[in-house]
């Protein structure tokens, strides 16, 4: 099929590679416009852009997609269809109807749970223990499309939102190869979402991240994988040399009691409103993540002290 690919971070690169693997043509790749990045914030391409440009493939970066030109542009590419994963732009009617069979999304979730920009995070912050990725039609509704392909995701106790990004990114390659010869033939199945269940997935502010040891365990220690490695859950730590910012990176929940916000033991096991969360995995500021027993050979951390 001749295809365009619209996608923006890492989680698009599985399914472009997949699809170029496959022998599909793909006509052109749609990415964000190059963003400030690293410490010395230079302007650089998003990983599809990169991957794109690495393999000789033409890549387009609209500041917007509702651009009369960029429609034109679009239509003018005489399509089969159109995959998008996680592009970061809404998508007008003209767009998605241009190419010949339509244009069709690989969504991180089961839908309709967690519709919207962050639903790895925001399912394991719920505690979901089963998650998926989906191919959908796209209609000019948020995720609102009739689905065609699931595939299922067991959400693990020591998953993190970079462990279950990369399964899921995995499995959404494979399931968006699957499904377009059946769109090709007229044989995949359109099922319309569900009308109950509906839930959205808000992005990630960076307000949430600090965490409140006044929670119960179970919920501080879902949000420290969701957050976990972008943007991080925080606390503050005291030390001799005053308070600094540490990100609590992986975690487990213990059944413990104490005073929230102490520590319990000299192996970083925190109180919280009930019960207690074990830190396994932390990054002081300035410096690269560290497994806990790493961290406290570098910077003790006492029974008794108060996060």
């Amino acid at each position: 099929m001749r295809l365009a690919f619209l996608g923006t971070p890492d989680f698009a690169v599985a399914s472009l590679r997949a699809l170029a693997g496959a022998g599909h043509e793909i006509a052109c790749v749609y990415s964000q416009p190059p963003a400030s990045r690293g410490r010395g914030m230079e302007l650089k391409p998003s990983p599809t852009h990169a991957f794109a440009d690495a393999h000789g493939i033409e890549v387009r970066t609209p500041a917007s997609m509702r651009d009369p030109a960029e429609m034109a542009a679009f239509a003018a590419l005489g399509l089969d269809a159109a995959v998008v994963v996680a592009f970061g732009q809404i998508l007008p009617g003209e767009v998605l109807d241009a190419p010949r069979l339509g244009s069709f999304n690989l969504h991180g979730s089961l839908l309709p749970r967690w519709r919207g920009a962050a639903p790895i995070q925001r399912a394991l912050m719920a505690g979901d223990r089963v998650t998926g990725v989906q191919v959908m039609r796209m209609t000019e509704g948020l995720d609102e499309g009739p689905v065609l392909a699931t595939a299922r995701v067991r959400i693990d106790a020591l998953d993190t939102a970079q462990t279950l990004h990369d399964r899921m990114a995995a499995a959404g390659a494979e399931l968006i190869v699957s499904v377009l010869p059946e769109i090709a033939a007229g044989r995949a199945v359109e099922v319309p979402q569900a009308e109950e269940g509906v839930t959205y997935a808000k992005k990630i502010r960076p307000k949430e991240a600090r965490i409140d040891w006044g929670r119960p365990g179970r919920e501080v220690d879902l949000k420290i994988r969701g957050l976990s490695p972008f943007p991080g859950a925080w606390f503050m730590l005291p030390t001799d040399k005053g308070p600094v910012r540490v990100k609590a990176l992986l975690s487990a929940f213990e059944d413990a009691d104490g005073a929230a916000g102490q520590v319990m033991d000299d192996r970083l096991l925190v109180a919280c409103g009930e019960g207690a969360v074990r830190l396994l995995r932390v990054q002081r500021e300035g410096r690269g993540p560290q497994d806990a027993e790493a961290f406290l050979r570098g910077q003790p951390v006492a029974a008794g002290v108060r996060l």
